[in-house]
């Protein structure tokens, strides 16, 4: 017989397995937690957009445009279609397609799949997830703080500590046209010391020779001609109020002249913040970007953060616990006693609580390490004997040495929902 292949998932494409979950539903519940705190609405965009978003909103000379993208022409009407490599411009997209500023700014985030074809690593896969926020319509600094401050509190919100933030400003687009000139004439004089992609960005985007991760270029780098030498006094005023208002807020910060992003978008603000080496979360103002989409001039700003690398932190910080499979475990054996449990996990259902029906038979041994193994708070127990007497065993799995308790079937509900609200107490006090 021919052994049948299996097929895998795709190469830096992962599943969420159930062991896992929680801690994807702990990040989530924080995240809606803090959007919510700030006055930010959520947005869902297609996974789906049209390749010329990202062209003309990422930029063309970036490697996400040039080497990263999965793009695709759709074979029924020859329309080039990506993959959404990141959100913003999709959220852009979809505020100017429905008017969505005509009564003002607007707060807005979004949680979901990204698409990158990169080399996977650690915190680094091909699909991947973002959370992201974006103020639309805001223009002065205030709102950069404001993103700042959301990413703080959903740092503390989660307990995670040993995150660092880093500052810098790209000014406006005249203080960067000369920045670059000077960046082309400095390159110019070091051509031998660049690497190809430097090579061949030295003319068409010198900044992004800035946040090269070549070894073999980071004291060429550093030496530089600095964007801080360019910038006007609005560019400066903007930047130093910023400054000013997390210096209020207790916010240490680090500014970094380097910084510089990797899409077009951004002016005046970008930000990192980095544990460990790793950039955890980034953004920025991006005043240009709603009118280089087709809309009307608007300033804006934003973030987005890497779930799978801020999962990384929260397990390394060991403040997650596995989430129970249900509150209730029903373990029955009988055909009698089959129907009045079936009829049990629907009451108990009906009342609120999570209830697992024993499936499949099986002695009351093996149904036990099932009912353990689930993380329930209680196993209801109908036999044979339960149900001719129209009774119900309760065991306690999370009190060791318990004895088994009998109550009446008519008063089950009541009874164990009451218990089990001052059982949840006391495990909770135990901690």
């Amino acid at each position: 017989m021919t052994k049948i292949e299996k097929i895998r998932a795709v190469r830096g494409m992962n599943d969420v397995l159930p062991a896992e979950a929680h801690w994807w539903r702990r990040l989530e519940e924080a995240v809606a937690g803090a959007m919510a705190a700030y006055g930010y609405q959520q947005i869902r965009t297609p996974i789906v957009e049209p390749t010329g978003l990202f062209v003309r909103g990422i930029g063309e000379v970036t490697d996400i445009v040039e080497k990263e993208m999965y793009s695709f022409i759709d074979s029924l009407n020859g329309e080039a279609l990506t993959l959404r490599p990141e959100c913003t411009a999709s959220v852009v997209r979809a505020t100017i397609e429905h008017n969505l500023l005509y009564d003002g700014p607007k707060r807005l985030w979004y949680m979901g799949p990204m698409f990158r074809h990169e080399r996977p690593q650690k915190g680094r896969y091909r699909q991947f997830h973002q959370v992201g926020a974006e103020a639309l319509g805001f223009s002065g600094p205030d709102a950069d703080c404001e993103i700042i401050l959301l990413c703080q509190r959903l740092w503390n919100d989660l307990g995670l500590t040993g995150i660092s933030l880093e500052l810098n400003s790209l000014g406006q687009l005249p203080e960067r046209i000369a920045h670059r000139e000077a960046l082309v004439a400095y390159f110019e004089k070091h051509v031998d010391e660049l690497d190809a992609d430097a090579r061949r960005r030295m003319h068409s985007n010198p900044l992004r020779i800035l946040d090269t991760k070549n070894p073999a270029m980071q004291a060429l780098v550093e030496a530089a001609p600095k964007l801080a030498d360019f910038l006007g006094e609005e560019s400066r005023a903007h930047f130093e109020s910023l400054q000013a208002m997390l210096r209020a807020q207790n916010v240490p910060f680090r500014i970094n002249p380097r910084l510089v992003r990797g899409l077009d978008y951004y002016n005046l603000t970008v930000f990192e913040w980095v544990a460990d080496g790793l950039t955890v979360c980034g953004g920025g103002r991006y005043d240009p970007l709603i009118e280089m989409l087709g809309g009307k001039p608007a300033p804006a700003c934003g973030m987005a953060l890497g779930v799978e690398r801020v999962i990384d932190l929260m397990r390394a910080a060991g403040h997650v616990t596995a989430d129970p499979a249900c509150d209730v475990y029903v373990v029955h054996q009988g055909e009698a006693a089959s129907l009045v449990a079936l009829d049990l996990a629907e009451r108990l259902r009906d009342r609120g609580l999570d209830v697992i029906l024993h499936c499949g038979g099986g002695s009351f041994k093996s149904q036990f390490k099932r009912a353990d193994a689930s993380l329930a708070t209680v196993a209801l127990v109908v036999g044979e004997e339960e149900a001719a007497q129209s009774r119900v065993g309760v065991k306690w799995l999370r009190k060791p040495g318990a004895a088994q308790e009998s109550v009446p079937l008519a008063d089950i509900d009541e009874w164990l929902i009451d218990r089990m609200a001052g059982s949840i107490d006391d495990l909770q006090g135990d901690d």
